[in-house]
């Protein structure tokens, strides 16, 4: 057995590494402790339960997935619907490329969305006050009407979930799903501000 004191990280690497292994219905906390070289007990010292220790890898995953996104909402962008087209369309890409590249993970992130309900409301805060970020900036360069950026971030969240929610995710190999994205993108331009023209 490994004597060595478990941090929270070598634990959450190797749970991340046992679900891709087995899959998450399958990979269990006796799999997480054996690639550890620990007794179970030990990491229930740790994690009371396996739904918290896969939550708490669902919600690092979910971290590596918001953090560029925040770097885009902090940029500066002489268009702020360019702004606000780059940010969604780089959620829209990190979903989608995650449900095909790390389909283990993003299964997990599926399954916890139906329980873990507290942690993917944080989440999608996160993502909703970067989009507020954004349209703030817009409507002080008056690029953007004027109005509640929350209640507008809201909005334009719930208008693209289709594209980013894990629900719709056997939607995304539609051929049409680029067009219908341009469809709902232009009902967002003309809603947002008409100061700047549109795409060509």
């Amino acid at each position: 057995m490994n004597e060595l004191p478990l941090t929270r990280e070598a634990i959450l690497d190797a749970a991340e590494q046992t679900l891709r292994r087995f899959g998450p219905d399958k990979a269990s906390v006796v799999d997480v402790a054996r690639a550890l070289q620990v007794s179970h007990g030990t990491l229930y010292r740790h994690f009371p339960s396996k739904a918290s220790l896969r939550e708490a890898v669902t919600e690092r995953w979910l971290g590596r997935i918001s953090a560029p996104l925040a770097d885009i909402a902090g940029q500066s962008f002489d268009s702020s619907e360019e702004h606000l087209r780059t940010w969604l369309l780089a959620l829209i890409a990190s979903k989608r490329n995650s449900a095909a590249d790390d389909p283990e993970m993003f299964a997990m992130y599926t399954a916890v969305t139906l329980d873990a309900v507290d942690m993917i409301t944080e989440h999608v805060n996160h993502l909703i006050a970067q989009l507020e970020r954004i349209l703030q900036e817009g409507m002080r360069l008056q690029q953007f009407e004027q109005g509640s950026a929350d209640a507008l971030a809201k909005a334009v969240f719930m208008a693209t979930a289709r594209f980013h929610h894990p629900a719709h995710a056997y939607e995304w190999s539609a051929e049409t799903l680029q067009e219908e994205f341009d469809t709902v993108w232009e009902l967002l331009r003309r809603g947002l501000g008409k100061s700047i023209p549109p795409r060509p």
